[in-house]
């Protein structure tokens, strides 16, 4: 098979590197494909598709594992919103001004900024980050059907991917757009663990030891809002938020630390990408929501083990103390 074809435009030379990297992938996918005989792995949309899902599953669970232990599961669901109005203001302007812009660059703007929204509400006015969350969610979508409703011709036939996902759709560039996604997001979260794991869990005495807990917090909702747009090519803007959730939901189940816990829901979300993205292809179905169904019943099989777990704990603890008390009886 050939390597993905590049693009051109003024973004190339930043992102060459990126797609080095997909031209090694291709060949790597099209020598798996002769090794292996499967269909899905000859062709180049399908090449980039999987290395996007591989890095959804990633960068996905590594920063919702920390959203989930901080009862910010839903903050997803609102930067999933803005991401829509982000590509409708690249749509828009590409239909408008010709610009030939990228909607999943827009997109990364103008999530990061609504990410920053929803911190600076919550610090000006000490409303809790749900309400914040709801207006900036409502203020996005807004934002992005006004747009479309502006122009509806030419913007609702090309939202339609954006909204669902789509395998095919996924081009060389907005794979490269996705490559540096998940360099950036894995390469703070190394730098930074420690201090994001304070945070997590002791906001209070991390701000007494002198961290800066709200430059943190915005850090953590950035790195979020470039997971959704990163994720929103192949799972669509409706269930972006679940890849962030549902992995992380499942490996508190079964884990036994936070470390545990991130690595456990890395490996359930790349079981639930990679099994949903060849499900759908040969289902022909709609992979962002086979992916979650995929996710869901992971969940629910870690959720089985996990009372088979503790079911085992306590039969063991009873045991040990029975011996226990016998032993005491004897002396």
């Amino acid at each position: 098979m050939s390597a993905p074809v590049l693009q051109t435009g003024p973004l190339d030379l930043l992102f060459a590197p990126f797609y080095w990297l997909l031209g090694l992938w291709s060949l790597f996918m099209s020598w798996l494909a002769g090794v292996t005989g499967l269909e899905l792995l000859r062709y180049g949309f399908m090449h980039r598709a999987i290395l996007v899902g591989v890095c959804i599953g990633v960068m996905a669970p590594l920063i919702g594992t920390f959203l989930v232990h901080r009862q910010l599961a839903l903050i997803g669901d609102a930067l999933a919103h803005t991401a829509f109005a982000g590509v409708a203001v690249g749509l828009f302007l590409n239909a408008v001004l010709d610009l030939g812009v990228s909607p999943y660059l827009t997109a990364v703007v103008v999530a990061m900024v609504a990410a920053l929204c929803i911190e600076l509400i919550t610090e000006a006015t000490d409303a809790d980050n749900d309400v914040s969350m709801a207006i900036v969610l409502s203020t996005g979508f807004a934002l992005g059907t006004t747009l479309i409703s502006l122009n509806a011709g030419g913007l609702a036939v090309g939202v339609n991917q954006f909204l669902f996902g789509n395998l095919s759709t996924v081009s060389a560039e907005n794979a490269a757009i996705l490559l540096a996604l998940f360099t950036v997001i894995v390469g703070v979260v190394a730098l930074t663990r420690n201090q994001l794991l304070y945070v997590t869990f002791d906001e209070t005495a991390a701000a007494v030891s002198g961290l800066p807990v709200r430059w943190y917090n915005r850090v953590t909702v950035m790195l979020t809002a470039m997971v959704v747009v990163g994720a929103m090519q192949i799972m669509g803007v409706i269930l972006v938020a679940a890849m962030l959730v549902v992995p992380v939901a499942g490996a508190t189940q079964v884990s036994r630390s936070f470390g545990e816990s991130i690595i456990v829901s890395v490996v359930l979300a790349e079981l639930a990408v990679l099994l949903g993205i060849g499900v759908a292809y040969y289902a022909e179905a709609t992979a962002g929501g086979v992916i979650v169904l995929v996710a869901v019943a992971i969940y629910v099989t870690a959720v089985g083990v996990g009372k088979l777990q503790h079911s085992a704990a306590e039969s063991t603890a009873a045991v040990a103390g029975a011996h226990g008390a016998e032993d005491a009886d004897g002396d």
